[in-house]
């Protein structure tokens, strides 16, 4: 089991009915789970309560990581994994937790006009298996074959995924289709698991897991609850400024998605992780996406959606949603930003 490891970072004064409470910022990290690291910053009046709350996260976590991962299996549950080995042999049963999973993925491919497909996992493997090649072996990297893509995408229907609530059971119609919910399944994750410590009476937190980031709350400050401060990365690695802006926010989430997270090189061009489902390849519209929203699920697959659209048609599918706001990074540079976007920013 992972050691969580924990740090003091701050001491403020919180003012509760007329007297003074000391409270202590805390910030826990642990790794393994979806591959990538978790982040949880809140206050606590002890060392033992943070760290308290910090396990029962990452024992939430461990549950919707192991659902949802598509390479292992775990003793005693159907996942992910579980559902693609049964493709064209028979529905699988699954916890309610990955069941609401696979609809709210479903909703969201219909709702972005296909640009978010959990679907595309036959052609999202080839590139992960080229991927892998060429980054441990650089000088004989190479593109996957057209025509081995273009096989693959023949098996990535989402009509193919069939789901039966009242049953609670998932199945692959087609024998060679394979889920992928590497595009969703992280803020997702973050979005229930802040909903779950919600309802147990956290009114306060922040959690990022691989930069999917939700605040439950603002922060406690010395002039009552202040909002998070959250840098956007630069996607551009060369660039003096390793972030783009700052965000303020209380409650809401901030995800990203960018060329810049996992790539490898092939005859001095970088192809990226973001696969396009009308081209096949990466993605080439934008370098960097963010998306700010109050659901983290909603976030994530947007991020993914408006990487894989033209800017008029993610600027159009943001406009016509309420309360979403987005930034874009051109491949030249230029940021672009939502009609409500500035309302995030940090300025001074």
């Amino acid at each position: 089991m992972k050691r969580i490891i924990l740090s003091l970072l701050a001491i403020v004064l919180i003012m509760t009915s007329g007297c003074v409470k000391r409270s202590t910022r805390y910030q826990a990290e642990f790794l393994s789970l979806f591959d990538t690291v978790t982040t949880v910053i809140g206050y606590a009046e002890s060392k033992e309560e943070f760290t308290a709350l910090a396990e029962r996260i990452k024992d939430k976590l461990t549950k919707y990581h192991r659902l949802f991962d598509i390479y292992h299996h775990y003793e005693g549950i159907n996942n992910m994994k579980t559902i693609n080995d049964n493709a064209g042999l028979a529905p699988v049963k699954v916890d309610d937790a990955l069941l609401k999973l696979l609809l709210f993925a479903k909703e969201q491919y219909y709702a972005t006009d296909g640009t978010m497909n959990i679907a595309l996992g036959p052609v999202l493997r080839i590139w992960h298996d080229y991927r892998e090649k060429g980054i441990s072996d650089p000088l004989n990297a190479e593109v996957p074959p057209r025509e081995l893509l273009e096989e693959a995408a023949k098996h990535t229907a989402i009509e193919g995924l069939i789901i039966d609530e009242d049953a609670s059971t998932a199945y692959l119609a087609d024998p060679r289709m394979r889920l992928d919910v590497g595009a969703i399944a992280k803020g997702y994750a973050v979005e229930q698991i802040a909903r779950e410590l919600e309802a147990e009476g956290v009114s306060s937190l922040l959690l990022s897991v691989g930069g999917n980031v939700r605040a439950i709350g603002g922060k406690p400050g010395k002039n009552g609850v202040e909002p998070w401060l959250i840098g956007v990365k630069n996607p551009d690695k060369e660039s003096p400024d390793p972030e783009l802006c700052n965000l303020l926010i209380t409650g809401y989430s901030v995800v990203s998605s960018g060329s810049y997270e996992r790539y490898y090189t092939v005859d001095g061009t970088r192809y990226h992780h973001i696969i396009d489902p009308n081209t096949l390849m990466p993605a080439s519209y934008f370098t960097g996406i963010t998306i700010i929203c109050r659901d983290s699920g909603l976030a994530d697959a947007l991020s993914t959606a408006l990487f894989n659209m033209p800017l008029e048609a993610g600027q159009a599918l943001i406009a016509g949603l309420d309360g979403v706001e987005a930034l874009w990074v051109t491949n030249t540079g230029e940021i672009i930003t939502s009609g409500g976007f500035a309302r995030f920013l940090k300025t001074d």
